[in-house]
């Protein structure tokens, strides 16, 4: 069975990168545990540059829990420490568009 992939474009504030690079460099422990309870992994967040555009890309076991996350206090404390850097929806979870996938090369 194929991993189920999920892509999703963020956007950052003018000035933060290198805060949201720093603070994702320092992961915390108990938000990676989360994250891999969930059942994601191979999870990567790539930078434009010029549009501070995020996108991200995560694999999902057949088996994930990623719509209990929002739910997680471990996940509302992250949001809430990302807010100041990025665009959010209220309750502080950041703004997604989703992606679709239009090719892939094995």
């Amino acid at each position: 069975m194929s991993a189920d992939i999920r892509a999703f474009r963020m956007q950052l504030k003018p000035g933060m990168v290198a805060e949201y690079k720093r603070r994702h460099d320092e992961l915390w422990p108990d938000l990676g545990q989360a994250l891999s309870d969930a059942g994601i992994y191979d999870y990567s967040i790539f930078l434009d540059e010029e549009t501070l555009s995020l996108f991200a890309v995560l694999k999902l076991r057949p088996d994930n829990q990623i719509g209990e996350l929002p739910s997680k206090p471990i996940m509302q404390r992250w949001w809430d420490s990302m807010a100041e850097l990025m665009l959010v929806e209220p309750g502080n979870r950041p703004r997604e568009w989703p992606l679709q996938q239009v090719f892939h090369f094995v």
